[in-house]
């Protein structure tokens, strides 16, 4: 999902359209969750990037993205622009650390 959202509507009030763009993420991000696994891979992880316009934005976690939302809002930005890119993953083994006195 790449999408530049803007925060002005005419019927909606600002509080109540920053509560449907995060519910569209989320959304979008449990129907790609949903989505068959290749055979190599054990999860779903997605790639995000926040930013004012697609120019000026930088890579954040995927739990910060509300947090990123709510700071858009607060800054009274017109627009921001959200990516986020769905990847297939393997976990990797954490490897076990002997205690030895």
């Amino acid at each position: 999902m790449k999408k530049t959202f803007k925060l002005s509507h005419e019927k909606l009030k600002l509080p109540r359209l920053v509560d449907a763009i995060k519910h569209e993420v989320k959304k979008y991000m449990k129907r790609e969750r949903r989505r068959q696994l290749p055979d190599d891979a054990d999860y779903w992880d997605f790639d995000c990037k926040f930013g004012a316009d697609e120019a000026s934005s930088e890579v954040i976690h995927v739990s910060e993205i509300n947090k990123s939302i709510s700071w858009a809002e607060a800054e009274g930005l017109e627009s921001f622009y959200l990516e986020v890119m769905v990847k297939a993953c393997k976990r990797r083994k954490i490897p076990e650390v002997d205690e030895q006195d």
